[in-house]
């Protein structure tokens, strides 16, 4: 079972530490999405093939293992929706074992290849999305219906669920197979995300900090009412358009061309529920003292008596770092998403930086996650100053508000 002292209590459910797999063929569910040049399909970015590489995947060819991966790459019609072929020739120079293609999911040529593995030998399984049942949101027992289960589930001995950023999407590949197969474990991704995410929502040390910011205000009111309703976070600091959308909806006069970009990303909307959280917990809710506008490409800081301002508003204000620095100094947990400006131009990734500073600086256990947070931090310095970082998006935030996500609670029922 997946236990922890240190929480005080356990995940009821099997890891890989509870099943024996050498000599078997496992099933591994991984989540390789990664960004693709829309131009030339190739990969921009391997860190997701690489945080199953050296973890899950390297133990069981270690353990002897007949690993079968089967992962996702982008939605069908997009961009960066392509074959896994590339992935697996970098997940081959990744791996001290033969990496295999084919370009099926569960024809023949993908159960023949799968039959034919030796210990230790991996197969990637084309992008299980070229399959249309695979996004049908359905349960275990449906998905178990299904073509790709019953003829890939027969194969399997284990079937190991190590796609923790795709947790969130009831799929076929992702709960089907666990009424099948006898052994429906969690990988060493996933097992690691949840240590990281019940130690911050479910169980925090206190005093427990969140901070969100970044442009992605529309999940700003469900973590809200999650982490301040249910006395997760002792306070919650804002910064980027959550902190706009927040300030607007306190009645502080942004200025039209900050207004308007509030509205164009349909955030206005939000207003009335925003407010009412902020009368419920404003108490507990940090917004900037100041800000940074882009006056002519220059940072130029502005209190709240001075708005409203015909400047785009791109980063939070000294006094607010300050401020946010001596909080989160003081933290024992903390949880960041979402960026403090606009961190990808040097003059108004103050903010950002100074925040990442002090999370460095702390003795709190801290978790990021979030594209636009990783990048920042990546492009910052501070990745390997961090706890945790979360390889999940949308997980990551159904995690936080709800304690728990789809394929979770199938691990909880089938993986005993």
């Amino acid at each position: 079972m997946l236990k922890s002292k240190s929480m005080g209590t356990e995940l009821r459910f099997k890891t890989l530490s509870d099943v024996e797999v050498s000599g078997r063929t496992v099933g591994v569910r991984v989540d390789f999405n990664s960004p693709v040049d829309p131009a030339t399909k190739r990969l921009l970015d391997t860190s997701r093939i690489r945080a199953h590489a050296e973890t899950t995947l390297k133990e069981l060819i270690e353990r002897r293992a007949k690993v079968v991966v089967i992962s996702h790459q982008g939605r069908k019609g997009d961009p960066d929706f392509t074959s896994l072929r590339e992935h697996a020739e970098k997940l081959a120079e990744m791996l001290p074992a033969p990496v295999k293609f084919v370009d099926d999911i569960f024809g023949e040529k993908a159960v023949s290849s799968i039959q034919a593995l030796r210990e230790g030998e991996v197969l990637v399984l084309e992008n299980v999305r070229y399959w249309d049942g695979e996004t049908k949101s359905a349960s275990p027992e449906e998905h178990a219906r299904s073509e790709l289960v019953k003829r890939l589930g027969p194969l399997f001995d284990v079937y190991v669920v190590d796609a923790f950023s795709a947790a969130h999407r009831p799929h076929a590949s992702l709960v089907g197979f666990a009424p099948v197969v006898k052994h429906y474990v969690a990988g060493r991704v996933m097992e690691k995300e949840l240590r990281a995410l019940y130690r911050v929502r479910n169980n925090p040390e206190r005093p427990c900090v969140y901070i969100l910011g970044g442009a992605k205000a529309e999940d700003t009111a469900d973590v809200l009412e999650s982490v301040l309703g249910e006395n997760i976070a002792d306070t919650v600091l804002t910064g980027g358009l959550v902190a706009n959308l927040l300030l607007h909806s306190k009645g502080f006069k942004l200025g039209d061309p900050n207004v308007a970009v509030l509205r164009e990303k349909g955030f206005l909307e939000l207003e009335p529920r925003l407010k009412s959280i902020l009368d419920k917990f404003g108490d507990r809710i940090a917004l900037p003292e100041d800000l940074a506008v882009d006056e002519g490409g220059k940072r130029k800081e502005v209190d709240l008596g001075s708005l409203p301002t015909q400047s785009l508003i791109k980063d939070i204000g000294s006094r607010t770092i300050e401020k946010y620095a001596r909080i989160i100094k003081g933290a024992k947990t903390i949880v960041m998403n979402g960026p403090m400006g606009v961190f990808e131009e040097s003059e108004f990734s103050v903010g950002t930086r100074g925040v990442f500073e002090a999370i460095a600086s702390s003795r709190a256990f801290s978790l990021i996650g979030g594209g636009h947070t990783i990048a920042a931090a990546s492009k910052l310095g501070y990745a390997d100053k961090i706890s945790h970082v979360s390889t999940g998006g949308g997980a990551l935030i159904e995690y936080l508000t709800k304690g728990t996500l789809p394929v979770v609670e199938v691990l909880k029922q089938y993986g005993k």
